[in-house]
């Protein structure tokens, strides 16, 4: 991204109520929280490591790089809960990476309100990525899977 749009949009960040702005293009995402103290991440290509952080003499906004965009099918989270990978603990685990799912395939649960909520795959393909944790809590719309 150009350094001169960077400046402008931080200027923005900072004369505006706005108190977040993201943006994603095709070499990668930034992200501007308005905040004191501001530190700014030299924007870089999704394919390069994050650098060190510089601080920024009058800005009130940061940029911090974020992670590049999957792509592949994302099956979300159809409610608030905590998420399983398995029926019972110790059980094997519904899919692991590189398994090839069917529509309808039960793919992980999810407990909401001590119900025990079967999640299925909406498309058939292979398991790319598994994007929670075993027991962590997640919210509605929250990427799980992503399928190839």
């Amino acid at each position: 991204m150009d350094l001169r749009k960077l400046k402008t949009l931080i200027d923005l960040v900072s004369e505006s109520n706005v108190s977040e702005l993201e943006i994603t293009e095709a070499e990668g995402k930034i992200r501007i929280v308005k905040g004191g103290g501001a530190m700014v991440q030299n924007f870089m290509p999704v394919s390069q490591s994050v650098p060190h952080a510089q601080p920024v003499a009058q800005a009130a906004a940061a940029v911090v790089a974020v992670a590049p965009v999957e792509t592949g099918h994302t099956v979300k989270s159809p409610m608030v809960g905590t998420f399983y990978r398995s029926a019972s603990p110790g059980a094997k685990s519904f899919v692991e990476i590189g398994d090839v799912v069917n529509e309808g395939d039960t793919l992980c649960i999810i407990e909401a309100m001590k119900i025990l909520n079967e999640i299925e795959c909406d498309k058939a393909g292979t398991v790319r990525k598994i994007l929670a944790d075993n027991g962590q809590a997640v919210e509605y719309g929250q990427p799980l899977f992503i399928i190839d």
